[in-house]
Formats: C-alpha cells, sequence, structure tokens
C-alpha cells in the first residue's frame, strides 16, 4: 500500500515507518520543516510538505493514498483547547476524503480511559464532540466505519517508553531529580499501562494491515501501579521513595498530577489474540534501569 502517515518523524511514528517498510509499503509522511523533511527522506519516507491545519493537504494526500495513519498531534498542554481544535479538524479532513473508499484509517488515541474497572479493546470511548479530550476525535472516526471508512483506534499506554523519550516519563524523572526523591500520589495503588516504542511501532504496522472497521487496538505491553513506576525512577536515579498527600499531588507534580492519580489499567488481551502481537522489547522497569532517562 502507499501509506500517507502525519508524525511519520515523531516518537511513535518514527518506531511505525520502519515496520511499514520492511511489510513492503510505500510511505509519504507530513513534513513542517527543512529538519523533519530531511529525517523522513533519511528514514525512506517521501516528505510532503505542510502541517496539521493545512487541511487541503491532508484531504488532497489521504484521497491519493491506499491507506492514511494519522499520529501527530500538536501535544500543546497550555492550550488544550487549540489542540483539541486542530486535532478534530485534521481527523474531519481526512474521514470526509476516505469516505466510502474502504480504505483504512489509522489515528492515535489512548487508553487513558477511566471506566471503573480496566478497559478492553471492546469498550467504545465515552468521549464525543468538539471539546472532549482529543477533540473526540476517537469516536468521530469509529462513526466514519459505518461510513465506507476502515477506521481502527490505536489506543496507546500513557508511557510508550524508550531512549530519548521526552513524555510523560521524562517529566516523572526530572520531577524526581529537582524535588530530591522519586514520588507517588497516595497509597500508589493507581495503575498505570506502557509499552516500549518499537513494540508499540510493530502493533501499528499489524493493525493497518488486518484490523475491520471500527477496531480499537491497545499498545500495551504491562501493567504498572505509580508506587512501581517510582521506586523504578528512584532505584534508577538511587533517589528515596515517598507518597504525596492526595492534596498535594497537582502541588508536586504539576499538570501531570491530575493525571498521574487516576487509576487506567487497560488490557490488550484481545489485541494479543486478534493480531499475534507480543512485546518483546524492554519493560519500563528494564529501560529506567538500563539508563534510558539518564541525561
Amino acid at each position: 500500500m502507499d501509506v500517507f502517515m502525519t508524525g511519520a518523524s515523531g516518537w511513535i511514528g518514527s518506531a511505525v515507518v520502519p515496520e511499514l517498510i520492511s511489510a513492503g509499503h510505500t510511505v509519504r509522511g507530513i513534513a513542517r520543516s527543512d529538519r523533519s523533511a530531511a529525517a523522513l527522506s533519511d528514514a525512506g519516507v517521501e516528505p510532503i510538505a505542510g502541517d496539521l491545519d493545512q487541511l487541503e493537504i491532508l484531504r488532497e494526500q489521504a484521497a491519493a493514498a491506499d491507506a492514511v495513519v494519522h499520529l501527530a498531534n500538536k501535544h500543546d498542554w497550555s492550550n488544550q483547547a487549540e489542540t483539541n481544535r486542530a486535532e478534530r479538524a485534521a481527523v474531519q479532513a481526512f474521514v470526509t476524503a476516505l469516505e466510502g473508499t474502504g480504505k483504512p484509517f489509522l489515528l492515535a488515541s489512548g487508553t487513558a480511559i477511566p471506566v471503573g474497572r480496566t478497559l478492553t479493546e471492546l469498550d467504545p470511548n465515552p468521549t464525543s464532540g468538539p471539546d472532549a479530550p482529543r477533540g473526540g476525535t476517537e469516536t468521530l472516526a469509529m462513526d466514519y466505519a459505518a461510513r465506507g471508512v476502515r477506521s481502527i483506534a490505536a489506543r496507546f499506554a500513557p508511557t510508550v517508553h524508550g531512549p530519548r523519550d521526552h513524555g510523560f516519563m521524562a517529566i516523572l524523572v526530572r520531577v524526581a531529580r529537582e524535588r530530591g526523591f522519586s514520588a507517588y500520589p497516595g497509597d500508589g495503588t493507581n495503575r498505570w499501562t506502557a509499552v516500549n516504542r518499537p513494540d508499540a511501532g510493530r502493533l501499528v504496522a499489524l493493525a493497518l494491515d488486518a484490523a475491520p472497521a471500527g477496531t480499537a487496538v491497545h499498545a500495551v505491553a504491562e501493567i504498572v501501579t505509580t508506587r512501581q513506576i517510582a521506586e523504578a525512577i528512584g532505584a534508577a536515579l538511587d533517589l528515596p521513595v515517598a507518597p504525596v498527600a492526595p492534596d498535594r499531588v497537582r502541588e508536586h507534580f504539576g499538570w501531570l498530577g491530575a493525571f498521574f492519580a487516576m487509576d487506567l489499567p487497560a488490557s490488550a488481551e484481545l489485541t494479543r489474540t486478534r493480531f499475534g502481537w507480543e512485546p518483546t522489547h524492554a519493560t519500563l522497569a528494564e529501560d529506567l534501569a538500563a539508563g534510558a532517562y539518564a541525561s
């Protein structure tokens, strides 16, 4: 297939690209800068100048491709309204261009969906509409599964880890260094999920090839408690580990505190069974111990 990607040079996308190419696909990726274009070319991707706000380019590239993988996001935590607006507009452009074609459209979503129990792939995303997290785009895309789009939601664990990760785990490591101890919220029994970056990249390629319309896949290799995360960070940095009272979580961790204090277990049992996906790379604790977040 000729695959058009957003986020092809990003944290997860750069792990997806080699999987797609090794499977025999050609890849075109949107590039916001000359640096991004050069990185894409070096990876074997044809760069397309543009960004998420250039909706006509997105529509044109989607219409010309055999499949679309949408992984980019502005991730502006200081302006979530703008991030959500841009995400919804981009997904609307894609699904409109793909409507009635039967072509696959895989978009990035997340397992951070609190349902009061372990989230499964069969659970619909309860959020919808432009004001919902990520602009309600998972629900929007799934609505188009009945309109001739092979919509696939790749729900990634909050922690997609590995060397050079600059996401949530890197923030927790930085906070531990600044505070002089590695902390967990409350009693530390609330749960997060994690997956190694190459394992996540492999799953995207498998799902793009084989997932039916309306499918959610879970890029989840393990469920870990926040206390286990704090203990692994403490061991890696040789720092003490201690709890933070629930009413001080936001003060201690900043904006990430409210999220880190949530209980967000998710299963990938159906994903593994349906697509033969088995994570083979390092666990989160192993990456931390190996120095993936040392610098």
